[in-house]
């Protein structure tokens, strides 16, 4: 799934538009969660502080540069509990098994067209009691990137979303700065709440 508007700038300018570690740690990214899945890595910009806090990461992206960028940036840095893969998670959901991870990462990504097949998925391979760490940015036309406003989601639409997919609220709105905004969600404890 290649999403609206998805060209990337060079990964310094990217990188400069985040704190990455206050992020995770506002998104609830915290060691002792053992295994994620990253929907849409990019250039690693998540990937790799993820898998200095957690056991595995799964990093999915259609597009081929941004998989070998990755691939490359693990390497380089000696990171081994990566696996990146090329996917169209939209057509061909995320080759995972369900129930398998303990928590799902959909940054920057639902101004998808189909934001529910998204969540949807995140869903399915959620184990019981998993969390979603949603982030975005922020409504705003001053932000310096993010897709155009028509198609930019508002906090409360993807909130709206993810609870439409099954999911049940964590936290409130969290500020992101400089540029963006996250949820925390879960997945019902018991395997019979929301999607299968």
């Amino acid at each position: 799934m290649r999403t609206r508007e998805s060209g990337m700038p060079d990964a310094e300018l990217w990188e400069s538009f985040f704190d990455v570690e206050r992020i995770l740690d506002g998104l609830r990214l915290t060691p002792g969660i053992d295994s994620v899945v990253e929907f849409g890595c990019g250039y690693g910009t998540f990937t790799l502080p993820t898998a200095c806090r957690v056991r595995q990461v799964h990093a999915i992206d259609i597009d081929p540069q941004m998989v070998a960028g990755t691939k490359l940036r693990a390497h380089e840095c000696g990171v081994t509990n990566i696996s990146v893969e090329m996917r169209d998670f939209d057509s061909a959901g995320s080759g995972l098994a369900s129930f398998s991870t303990d928590y799902t990462m959909l940054f920057n990504i639902l101004h998808a067209e189909l934001p529910l097949v998204l969540l949807n998925e995140a869903h399915r391979v959620l184990k019981p009691g998993g969390l979603l760490g949603i982030m975005h940015w922020n409504y705003d036309p001053k932000t310096p990137r993010g897709p155009s406003m028509a198609i930019r989601p508002k906090p409360e639409q993807c909130a709206a979303w993810a609870i439409d997919a099954g999911f049940q609220p964590v936290s409130e709105q969290i500020n992101l700065p400089p540029y963006h905004y996250g949820f925390v969600f879960a997945r019902a404890r018991s395997s019979t709440g929301g999607q299968a």
